[in-house]
């Protein structure tokens, strides 16, 4: 019997393609590794852009995300619902993210890995399997914003001094684009609390950048 989600099988899906997430986290628990590096390829990009938002350093983000990663294959038999591989990690890369902010406040802080160098290849990072998937994971970088310069600094900055839920819920839904009820999923709220902690920090950045704004 040939192996239904091998490499073949597998390269250049997506989570729109005939083999969705329930059945690649279903082959995962089967012991099937490719399986899980496909679910890697899939959310890594989104993992590690979240990560960054939250903590400002490509090298920061890229070691959390690979955490997260593991984490969750080892974990994955307590994903009750399959088909919510994806909210459920980034959940998992939210927490160890803003855990990693609290204890590097008090400690020093790691200085930042240039941006291109990730980009162009001399990062790295792997699957739990162990191969190397630095391919794909920063072309058309995550971290990449439409911002430079003063203001870029400056929302940069505004962002990172909201309250943490406002933060989540600012970079998951109005950066990120996740819908609402996936940003409610991920930080164990409802999703009126969502559009709640987002009208709040958008006010906050509104009032923090007014002098950016006029």
């Amino acid at each position: 019997m040939s192996n239904q989600t091998g490499p073949d099988k597998l390269r250049g899906g997506t989570t729109e393609g005939a083999i969705d997430d329930a059945q690649l986290v279903g082959s995962a628990l089967a012991g099937e590794s490719p399986a899980y590096d496909e679910l890697v390829r899939r959310y890594q990009r989104r993992a590690i852009a979240v990560a960054y938002r939250l903590l400002g350093n490509v090298h920061d983000a890229a070691d959390v995300s690979q955490d997260a990663f593991l984490r969750a294959y080892r974990s994955l038999g307590s994903l009750e619902d399959h088909g919510r591989f994806g909210p459920w990690l980034l959940r998992i890369v939210s927490n160890l993210s803003l855990n990693f902010r609290r204890s590097r406040a008090s400690g020093v802080a790691r200085s930042a890995m240039p941006l291109d160098e990730v980009i162009e290849g001399r990062g790295e990072f792997r699957s739990p399997s162990g191969e190397s998937l630095n391919g794909g994971a920063f072309g058309g970088s995550p971290t990449e914003s439409p911002l430079s310069g003063e203001l870029g600094g400056a929302v940069g900055e505004a962002i990172g001094r909201l309250p943490e839920k406002q933060r989540l819920a600012l970079i998951l839904f109005s950066i990120e684009g996740l819908p609402q009820k996936e940003v409610a999923e991920i930080l164990e709220c409802s999703v009126e609390l969502v559009k709640w902690n987002v009208f709040q920090a958008r006010k906050t950045l509104r009032k923090t950048l007014a002098g950016y704004l006029e």
